[in-house]
């Protein structure tokens, strides 16, 4: 087909036109600027990071419990939220030896925690981009008074290692936005000694034997905290199956442990996974279960995403606990720090629930036994549940007093707006974050009350409320 003089101009115009709004657009866009540090949270200023949003977490660790020595190549798929010169990750100690943006070599620099990382090409608002690291070296776990001044983190053990990282922990193995705040999904590879199991998030994908050493792959596709991830190894004894109602269940124990008959991991597990289905909602994750150390120094338990992690045989109440946690703190994370009683205040409260199921002891009865308890200038009672501070998040008050919140409102809007109240809440903010603010308002939707005095009173203000 021939065009005509006239068709031929008009198509020059438009091509014209065209490069004009292009190149317009171009001059308008922001110039490319360095990503923030961190994401601002008060307790922890520069964790996570600012410029970018992470999507996914390729890990290929490999791990040698003679010399506690890591190697990691780690790949992170993310999205920038503004065009960037440069961009941080979080990284404590473990050395770095080299950095690739898009498959292309990258400059990186160190500055105490932080690993910043400049591409050969500033990436564009909206692109999605993959950055590389490969680490090496002996990750030292952190202390403290934050965890109840127990090490946390990567914890050697006599047969291998014990991973349990909130809240700031998960850099101290791998780089990361290490915020939960940015929440991503995980393949997790794991090169261990042959004749040790290791266990991390979600389904097991596969595990070979090769040489002296054992291969194993891990594959969390919902989103995850940072915190969240482990990558614990060891000798177990492994159980796997279903719970009643068809969820896939794995069980890691220790054989140190596991003949301990104060209780039945695997079954309390199973039966509270269901149970908490039925009161909070579908269970949020593709597989429930439980990792069970001999690692008496940590002296806790953690709601690892998909199994947590013990650090020992722990009782019946502690697993419902941490099972609990699956939907309150690791499928609805905090958006900030400060907020981390609407993890561990639930949690607790879950153990009164599961008390009053079992017909032992009703929320009611277990709201009066912690109040009582403690007298008008007990020191409990000092802490701002709502914004507890840094070095006492763990506070047992934040556990306690948050639980009590839960039983005041309950008693204020109703059996039935409360349990109606706490499935929508799962609902609402599934795989997301949420805030304070937000469980508030929605408790306000639901019961068409007005909450604030309570929510003031018993988050917000020191001393022993009045009944």
């Amino acid at each position: 087909m021939t065009l005509s003089r006239s068709a031929r101009l008009s198509t020059r115009v438009a091509a014209l036109a065209a490069a004009a709004a292009s190149f317009l657009a171009i001059a308008a866009a922001p110039a490319p600027v360095p990503g923030a540090p961190g994401v601002g949270d008060t307790y922890f200023p520069e964790l996570g990071n600012g410029g970018f949003d992470a999507r996914h977490y390729a890990l290929d660790l490999a791990y040698n419990p003679d010399t506690d020595r890591l190697d990691g190549r780690t790949t992170i798929t993310a999205q920038a939220t503004r065009s960037l010169s440069s961009f941080d990750l979080d990284l404590q100690k473990l050395e770095v030896t080299r950095v690739e943006v898009n498959g292309r070599r990258a400059q990186f620099t160190r500055n105490g925690d932080e690993l910043r990382v400049t591409p050969r090409e500033s990436l564009r608002k909206g692109r999605t981009f993959t950055v590389t690291v490969t680490y090496g070296g002996v990750p030292e776990p952190l202390g403290g008074p934050i965890v109840f001044g127990s090490d946390y983190g990567w914890m050697k053990t006599d047969d291998g290692v014990f991973v349990a990282c909130e809240p700031n922990a998960a850099s101290t193995w791998f780089p990361s936005s290490d915020h939960p705040s940015d929440k991503a999904a995980y393949d997790i590879r794991i090169k261990s000694p042959k004749g040790l199991t290791a266990v991390s998030n979600g389904r097991l994908v596969s595990t070979y034997d090769k040489g002296g050493s054992t291969y194993t792959h891990w594959r969390e596709t919902k989103p995850m905290a940072t915190y969240l991830a482990t990558a614990t190894i060891g000798k177990f004894d492994v159980r796997t199956g279903k719970t009643p109602s068809g969820i896939p269940i794995y069980v890691a124990i220790d054989p140190v442990l596991a003949n301990s008959n104060s209780v039945d991991v695997y079954g309390v597990t199973a039966a509270a996974t269901d149970y908490w289905a039925q009161v909070f909602g579908p269970y949020p994750f593709e597989e429930t279960g439980a990792i069970v150390d001999d690692m008496p120094q940590a002296g806790f338990s953690l709601e690892v995403q998909s199994k947590p992690v013990y650090s020992a045989v722990r009782n019946e109440t502690t697993i419902v606990h941490e099972l609990a946690h699956q939907w309150f703190g690791d499928s609805v994370s905090v958006a900030h720090w400060k907020d981390i009683w609407l993890n561990e205040g639930f949690a607790t409260y879950a153990q009164w629930l599961w008390a009053e199921h079992q017909g032992t002891r009703t929320a009611h009865d277990s709201f009066l036994a912690g109040y009582n308890s403690r007298p008008a200038d007990s020191t409990f009672w000092q802490t701002v549940v709502g914004d507890p501070q840094r070095d006492t998040m763990f506070a047992s008050a934040v556990y306690q007093r948050g639980a009590m919140t839960l039983q005041v409102l309950r008693e204020r809007i109703g059996d039935a707006a409360f349990f109606k109240l706490l499935p929508t809440w799962t609902k609402l903010h599934r795989y997301g974050n949420a805030d304070t603010d937000d469980f508030i308002r929605l408790a306000e939707r639901i019961s068409g009350k007005q909450l604030d005095d309570l929510f003031q009173t018993w988050l917000f203000t020191t001393g022993k409320p009045a009944l």
